[in-house]
């Protein structure tokens, strides 16, 4: 038994000529209806003409070309226009003359070369029927015939705006989809920059400090198991961070938040970066993507205090209130730079975007008297 649901679907996914053939046997009906007989589209006002052994092709003629009047609306056009202008040179004033507004309506939509040409061939076929008509003692006048005509070229103007609305629609789409595809790529390069910059500063600096602890095999071991560890929660980062990014796992994919900050502290500390680390109130239970910005700020503010202010004291200071976490880095400046990847300027710039989308205030600033310092004010919980 065929769910009733699914028709819409199931029709969807017919044939378009299939979906447009219900139209046209409905107007063949309709034209042998007696109350619809010789009361149909008039052009030349010809005495009407009983239906005789001719109206049945003509009327097919005209109304069933409808159906491929979306895969290929210049023959659908073509087909109809001869089988009016037979309804009109035979008098038969039949329903089925409805069927013309409909082909140049769909013609405007859909037509997709030639459209000028089009126009100018069917302007001139009119001509041509009006002058036949005439011949045949039609007693509609000049002005008659020109309303008729402008009635036509309404119908094709609408579907000329039909086709440009649509058209617009389409372009608005495709930008809305690049927009999208945009802001995904910028998402992955801040994802992946706060991820493998800070723990590949990280060994790039404790690999460097290797070279000089031949002389003392404990301390050498110490900072090589410290690579060892910090590689391993790179790829560990690296496998949420492609989860996340995988459409089919789900929305569930892990995220940092600050309650990993002395972890982060203590990695950036083997590293050999003196941190001071503070931490005052309590998240809000509904801080969320708040604690995750959070410690993006942390977490590039000590990357950079690896790269350009190696040694360096350090301090970290996060305050958290009901409705905003307060973060606070600064270093003093007595470090020197490490042999460390140089900076591309993004990590900053993605923070200051991270900070600014939930509306709060972002600020990265050297100090008077050397170093440097980033605070940052990030709303959380609900408002009241």
């Amino acid at each position: 038994m065929i769910d009733i649901r699914r028709i819409p679907d199931l029709w969807r996914r017919l044939d378009v000529t299939v979906r447009d053939l219900p139209l046209p046997l409905l107007l063949v009906a309709a034209s042998f209806v007696p109350a619809f007989q010789t009361h149909g589209t008039q052009v030349g006002d010809l005495p009407a003409r009983p239906f005789d052994a001719l109206t049945v092709p003509v009327i097919l003629l005209t109304c069933l070309p409808l159906a491929v009047r979306r895969r290929w609306p210049a023959l659908c056009l073509a087909l109809v226009t001869l089988g009016f202008a037979a309804d009109q040179l035979r008098a038969y004033h039949s329903f089925a003359g409805s069927a013309l507004a409909i082909a140049l309506v769909s013609a405007g939509a859909h037509l997709e070369r030639r459209r000028y040409t089009t126009a100018a061939v069917l302007s001139a076929a009119y001509v041509l029927l009006a002058i036949a008509l005439h011949r045949l003692g039609a007693p509609e006048r000049l002005d008659g015939y020109v309303t008729f005509y402008l009635v036509t070229v309404l119908a094709w103007g609408i579907g000329a705006w039909l086709r440009s609305t649509r058209a617009a629609e389409a372009e608005r789409r495709r930008h809305v989809a690049e927009a999208t595809r945009a802001a995904e790529r910028t998402r992955i390069a801040r994802e992946l920059h706060d991820v493998v910059t800070h723990h590949v500063t990280a060994m790039v600096v404790q690999a460097e400090a290797a070279r000089y602890l031949t002389a003392a095999p404990d301390r050498l071991d110490e900072t090589l198991s410290a690579v060892t560890d910090t590689g391993r929660r790179a790829i560990t980062d690296l496998r949420h961070l492609l989860d996340l990014l995988n459409p089919d796992h789900g929305t569930d994919a892990r995220m940092p938040s600050v309650g990993e900050l002395p972890a982060l502290v203590e990695q950036t500390r083997r590293a050999g970066q003196p941190v001071e680390f503070t931490a005052a109130g309590e998240p809000a239970e509904s801080a969320g993507s708040a604690e995750f910005v959070a410690y993006r700020v942390v977490q590039e503010s000590l990357t950079n205090a690896l790269k350009y202010a190696h040694g360096s004291r350090t301090v970290v200071r996060v305050h958290y209130r009901d409705k905003e976490i307060s973060v606070e880095v600064g270093t003093d400046g007595s470090g020197s730079p490490a042999a460390s990847p140089g900076g591309s300027g993004r990590g900053l710039a993605g923070l200051r975007d991270r900070v600014g989308a939930l509306g709060g205030d972002f600020t990265a600033d050297p100090r008077p008297d050397g170093g440097f310092v980033v605070r940052a004010r990030i709303p959380s919980g609900s408002p009241s």
